[in-house]
């Protein structure tokens, strides 16, 4: 009998203990140990997100490295079989100036340290969405030319930089613009060499309100083409070049910076044209005529085959890039650059 009573005692004294056992096991917390936990998250993630996105540039930058040398490769094994106008152009995936993972940066022998100035292997520093152009001279060997200037809180041009749209303050404030003969033409060009225009005078009276833009740069010559019809702005497109294509001569493949009119910057290249005005006076166009029509848009396949940039400044330096290549020492000596 005792011995039945002291089994129940120790089954009811066991039970209890479970039951407080579970009732605090399933006790919540209380707000200050969520705020502490919350707190120490806080901190933890504060530390980590400066660590992820150095390790995320640190990768970007060793993309970029590894395109650059294989470019280098590229051109190196080209100019080895004799072609010593082959260029590639590397468009960067890095996010910040210049090198933040490696330094000095060292491609196929060509060594460069941060602060360092140009030398005739490498031109400029890397950029955020900037590229690096790879060519060769035979008195240097490979050259690689960044689209950042080498002293970027100074950046040096030519002409104003802060003047780079040329649509709506100048060839849309003419008097011809919305003309009948431009909003029915789906293929104009006007060359800034055709002596007898009836349109180029009105767009350089318009030139005259600017201060040294980029179409005023010494004996550059200037054109826009493409499609006047309403709707149709990313179909029309300014071409650069710093060259006389009078001098030039037709038939001649020039490097042209290109600015569309829905405000993209591209340098590629064209060959010059000859042309007539109405006085049958003979110049030599920026370039040969390009057909657009349901087949065909030449001037689609000259922007696929040239290299896109987000700003004017970036491509002015593609393009001064371009011109310096060996293959255009005829076409700049001709120009007398």
């Amino acid at each position: 009998m005792v011995s039945h009573l002291a089994a129940a005692g120790y089954r009811k004294m066991h039970r209890g203990k479970a039951k407080s056992s579970m009732k605090r096991k399933y006790k919540g917390f209380t707000l200050m140990e969520l705020l502490v936990v919350i707190a120490i998250i806080a901190v933890l993630v504060a530390i980590a997100i400066p660590m992820l996105a150095s390790q995320l540039e640190k990768s970007r930058e060793a993309t970029d490295l590894a395109n650059v040398r294989s470019a280098y490769a590229q051109v190196s094994a080209a100019a080895m079989l004799g072609d010593t106008t082959a260029t590639v152009t590397v468009d960067l995936k890095q996010r910040e100036a210049d090198w933040q993972s490696v330094d000095p940066v060292n491609i196929g022998g060509i060594v460069h340290s941060r602060g360092d100035d140009d030398t005739d292997n490498w031109i400029g520093i890397a950029t955020p969405g900037g590229s690096c152009v790879v060519s060769y001279k035979e008195s240097c060997g490979v050259v690689l030319t960044w689209s950042g200037s080498a002293a970027p809180s100074k950046p040096s041009y030519p002409f104003d930089t802060s003047v780079n749209d040329y649509f709506s303050p100048l060839l849309y404030a003419t008097n011809f613009w919305k003309s009948p003969a431009f909003a029915g033409n789906s293929n104009f060009e006007l060359d800034s060499r055709c002596q007898n225009s009836d349109y180029i005078p009105s767009i350089k009276a318009e030139l005259t309100k600017m201060n040294n833009s980029l179409l005023q740069q010494g004996d550059c010559t200037w054109a826009f083409l493409g499609d006047g019809r309403k709707g149709q702005s990313s179909k029309r497109y300014l071409f650069w070049t710093s060259l006389n294509t009078d001098k030039v001569g037709a038939g001649k493949k020039i490097p042209v910076l290109i600015q569309t009119g829905d405000g993209k910057y591209y340098v590629s290249e064209t060959t010059t044209g000859l042309r007539t005005d109405k006085k049958r006076v003979p110049y030599v166009a920026i370039s040969e005529r390009l057909i657009t029509n349901q087949s065909t848009d030449q001037y689609k396949q000259v922007l696929d085959a040239g290299t896109k940039y987000l700003t004017l400044e970036d491509a002015y330096d593609a393009y001064i890039a371009a011109l310096n290549n060996e293959k255009y020492d005829e076409v700049r000596g001709s120009s007398g650059q």
